[in-house]
């Protein structure tokens, strides 16, 4: 079976950092693009950041660019995102997903999505 595991979340004070991990058990990672996603309470997912197959094409929103890096172990089957410089605003439950490529990150959430991760809680707090 597919699927996809999302780890690091947590609680951390504003300023600090955090790594996710998003880990594919059942298929190999280098054959999809995998896009970070965000869903805060009350409001509609958001993409975040996505990576191409090989690594060497990643995406940002425009309010995370800076402060967040994508990159990819493909030896491990493993995609990250290091936050850094978090702040309250970055507080969501965040989702990693397989696409089929990255797409435009503020209108296209949902397409072309092979699956998606059940997600990791992330609250940016003092």
């Amino acid at each position: 079976q597919s699927q996809l595991l999302e780890s690091g979340g947590g609680v951390v004070q504003p300023g600090g950092s955090l790594r996710l991990s998003c880990t594919a058990s059942g298929f190999t990672l280098n054959s999809v693009y995998i896009g970070w996603f965000r869903q805060a309470p009350g409001k509609e997912r958001e993409g975040v950041s996505c990576i191409n197959g090989d690594g060497d094409s990643t995406s940002y929103a425009d309010s995370v660019k800076g402060r967040f890096t994508i990159s990819r172990d493909n030896a491990k089957n493993t995609v990250y995102l290091q936050m850094n410089s978090l702040k309250p605003e970055d507080t969501a439950v965040y989702y990693c997903a397989a696409k089929c490529c990255c797409g435009d990150l503020a209108t296209q959430v949902y397409l072309n999505v092979y699956y998606w991760g059940k997600g990791t809680p992330v609250t940016v707090s003092s």
